[in-house]
């Protein structure tokens, strides 16, 4: 176990031993505020406990074998129980190195999804309404709640740009590599001579988090705008100026929300949409003296950076950032985004932990 590492795990070995003797106070019973707060911290502390003591377990296990290497004739029944030992207390390591990394403090929020599309005319719209699908479809597997925010119809099919909440506190946690320019490459459906068309969408995946202190947003600052709400078509279109066009005049974000009937709910979606872009852009600037890390895994998040592309003629889907290439597109389109999630999460957190290792 790396140094820093065991004085750290000493020190908090200590502090646990610590809250036993305070729990047991019956001046600090009294006071329900500290019981609580000390029992969390106590809760914490016991699985980290439990870890590190076997982990001294494990590794009292390992001298022990090892001095037992001498004799020839049990070289290789303790030569096989210590690489069976090796494995669990390694197994325990990178429990303990997990434990102790720093989470993402963003991880816990419900988030939005945005997709626009990009290059490519109508094909683009309508790969917007594909990966609008297959979101909702891994929501779904997910048992998350989805609601539709925003949705600027394509006259091609599709949509030039649809917003979604996703409603859960894991949502954000799991998404938030998403984020950046998704490239598909297919024969549209109006292609008569069957050549392959590349275009492009981007995602963005904002937390919602709404304990973030952000400066006030004063009404001076917003301008307003009443429209007619526009959609494919028929009688759900609204014949009133429900739509509701928000803009931030100091930063020039703009958010539209014409989904609602009543102007009144437009306008609550609309701003929930505004503080979210705005405290993405704020963690995003309070963020830029930070380590590396993260840009160079995942690229800097912003749209313009190709992070996928769907190649629906070889039915394959690639991840540039782990070079990665799998065959099951249909099965990822469907939903299964764990296919692509999983690998990039791994990646990210092995990444943590080397940073973590080397300080």
């Amino acid at each position: 176990m790396h140094k820093s590492i065991m004085s750290k795990l000493k020190i908090l070995s200590n502090r646990y031993k610590e809250l036993n003797q305070m729990l047991s106070n019956p001046n600090i019973i009294a006071d329900k505020s500290q019981f609580l707060s000390l029992s969390k911290e106590h809760s914490k502390l016991s699985i980290l406990e439990y870890y590190f003591n076997s982990w001294k377990e494990l590794n009292q296990e390992i001298q022990s074998l090892k001095s037992m290497l001498s004799n020839e004739e049990l070289y290789n029944l303790v030569q096989d129980e210590l690489n069976i030992t090796y494995i669990k207390i390694k197994k325990v390591e990178k429990k303990i190195i997990l434990f102790l990394v720093p989470q993402n403090y963003s991880s816990k929020y419900n988030c939005f999804l945005e997709i626009r599309a990009g290059t490519g005319g109508g094909e683009a719209a309508l790969f917007v309404k594909d990966l609008c699908r297959m979101y909702i479809r891994f929501s779904e597997m997910q048992s998350w709640e989805t609601k539709i925010i925003h949705s600027n119809y394509s006259e091609y099919g599709g949509y030039k740009e649809i917003i979604i909440k996703i409603c859960n506190k894991e949502a954000y946690s799991k998404l938030q590599f998403e984020s950046g320019g998704h490239r598909v490459q297919r024969i549209p459906a109006t292609e008569s001579q069957g050549r392959i068309h590349t275009s492009t969408c981007t995602v963005a995946i904002m937390p919602e988090m709404s304990e973030l202190k952000l400066p006030k947003i004063k009404s001076s600052d917003l301008r307003i705008d009443t429209f007619r709400s526009s959609g494919a078509g028929g009688q759900h279109i609204n014949t009133t100026d429900s739509a509701i066009r928000i803009t931030h005049i100091p930063t020039n974000t703009v958010v539209e929300c014409q989904d609602e009937r009543s102007q009144h709910k437009n306008k609550s979606r609309a701003m929930s949409v505004l503080t979210a872009r705005l405290q993405t852009n704020l963690l995003k600037n309070r963020k830029q003296s930070e380590s590396q890390v993260r840009r160079n895994l995942l690229g800097t998040g912003d749209r313009s950076d190709r992070i996928r592309t769907y190649n629906f003629t070889q039915g394959r889907i690639t991840d540039h950032r782990l070079n990665l290439t799998i065959y099951k597109l249909n099965e990822i389109m469907e939903g299964n985004l764990n296919l692509l999630i999983d690998p990039i999460m791994k990646k990210y957190r092995d990444k943590e932990i080397e940073k973590f290792l080397q300080k």
